[in-house]
């Protein structure tokens, strides 16, 4: 996943009773956003955070997982290019700048995006496409006609990282990966020209250019580092039907194979929402395509609303986002996952409701089954079953009440050592008719 890592709240079909796990590839659906200029970049800190930017010096913000976003206030009027946070509050984002200064302004936030603050990024000249932050001093950027610089001290000076000479050294670069401290891998190139990777297994202190007979004649745009040998690079050429191209490393980026997969289009970013499965988007091509098998085979589908999406980001297995031209935004929809409700079970017998206040909520949130009808004068005995699950459908706490009070039952769910995300809170009833009623609600822990 991007960038160490790279939302959706989603929309789970949630199934109850037997488990079943995700077996196919799951599917994206657009979102409406405050946004209708391009927007050229998504990050998520978890399943919650999130921040995506774009032209006009366009920021929008999610603390949600998506369900709602606000616009916070830019330093710049500038096309934003590229964003990345550390945590939920550190973040960064680089800004092209051509009038007065010419170059790049690097805006930086302290406090998840409230208060923004730009600098002129103290090498004129520099485009900058990536950001990347390993911790609070140690920096990386990547940029156009060229720059693969270092930052230890947090951003306040930066230092062009030493580079392997040989004729594809200096192209501009696009993206940059680290596996961890010592190993890490950039590329990019130019289109028509050349595409290039280069690696360093030194922390950065020296680099290593792609040889040029292993180089294809297009940029690599993203890229995904597996461990310290193995990494997959996404590109291609939209001219003369070449297409969609992957690069691929077995040996620390020493050796190269590139492979055009006989689609039309380029793939301007790469994900991996699991260890195999991986999806990339096509730009104006207004597809994506994904993966099954660690990028060996692909299979292309459209986007949702033909929209042109040229980021994406995953930043677990059950979360993803995409964006691109005209406001557009994409979240991904996970397989069915979960528990299936029994085969045989009435639902119609009851008006079962949940509520949940407050939602999102930090460490409790008070819940509320109602409807379960107990009528004056009933002799049947009412079992009311309350049970909270996780995302991935696994349980996390589970109550039986056989005494109720009349009609309405308030229960305190206290998720404060829980991990902040999606969770499901499902109600089911019995006794008051034949048959069972059940209901189920989603409820978000910050």
């Amino acid at each position: 996943m991007k960038k160490t890592s790279r939302l959706i709240i989603l929309s789970l079909s949630v199934f109850f009773a037997f488990p079943q796990a995700s077996v196919a590839q799951g599917s994206w659906e657009q979102l409406e956003v405050p946004a209708a200029n391009h927007l050229r970049s998504v990050y998520f800190t978890d399943s919650l955070y999130g921040w995506a930017v774009g032209d006009t010096g366009t920021i929008i913000h999610t603390s949600d997982g998506g369900l709602s976003w606000e616009v916070q206030s830019s330093p710049t009027t500038n096309n934003i290019m590229d964003v990345f946070f550390l945590d939920r509050q550190r973040g960064w984002a680089s800004s092209w700048n051509f009038s007065g200064f010419y170059g790049t302004l690097l805006l930086k936030t302290d406090n998840g995006g409230a208060d923004w603050i730009s600098e002129e990024f103290p090498i004129g000249n520099i485009f900058i496409h990536c950001i990347l932050f390993l911790d609070s001093l140690t920096g990386w950027i990547g940029a156009s006609p060229h720059a693969l610089a270092r930052t230890t001290d947090g951003g306040q000076t930066w230092a062009q990282a030493a580079i392997d000479t040989n004729a594809l050294a200096f192209f501009p670069v696009l993206e940059i990966q680290f596996f961890d401290d010592q190993y890490g891998y950039a590329s990019g190139g130019m289109f028509d020209i050349a595409g290039v990777t280069w690696r360093t297994s030194n922390g950065g202190d020296q680099w290593y250019p792609i040889k040029p007979s292993d180089a294809p004649a297009d940029e690599v745009h993203g890229l995904h580092v597996f461990d310290s040998l193995r990494v997959l690079g996404a590109g291609g050429d939209p001219d003369l039907g070449y297409g969609v191209g992957m690069i691929r490393t077995s040996d620390g980026g020493v050796n190269w194979d590139y492979e055009e997969l006989s689609m039309p289009g380029n793939a301007f970013d790469i994900d991996f929402r699991n260890e195999y499965e991986a999806w990339a988007p096509l730009g104006p091509g207004q597809k994506l395509v994904y993966s099954l098998d660690t990028g060996y085979t692909w299979t292309a589908v459209p986007t949702p609303g033909g929209t042109a999406i040229f980021d994406m980001c995953f930043p677990d297995s059950m979360h993803g986002f995409g964006v691109g031209y005209h406001g557009a935004m994409i979240r991904y929809i996970p397989a069915s996952v979960g528990i299936a409700q029994p085969p045989g079970h009435d639902h119609g017998h009851m008006d079962l409701k949940i509520t949940a206040s407050p939602n999102p909520f930090r460490d409790r949130c008070l819940i509320v089954v109602s409807g379960y009808g107990r009528g004056a004068g009933s002799k049947n005995p009412l079992t009311l079953e309350l049970s909270f699950y996780d995302q991935y459908g696994m349980m996390v706490e589970r109550q039986l009440f056989h005494s109720l009070p009349e009609n309405v039952l308030e229960y305190m769910f206290y998720g404060s050592s829980l991990p902040a995300g999606i969770y499901f809170c499902r109600a089911v009833a019995q006794g008051i008719r034949p048959g069972i009623s059940a209901a189920t609600a989603k409820i978000v822990l910050w």
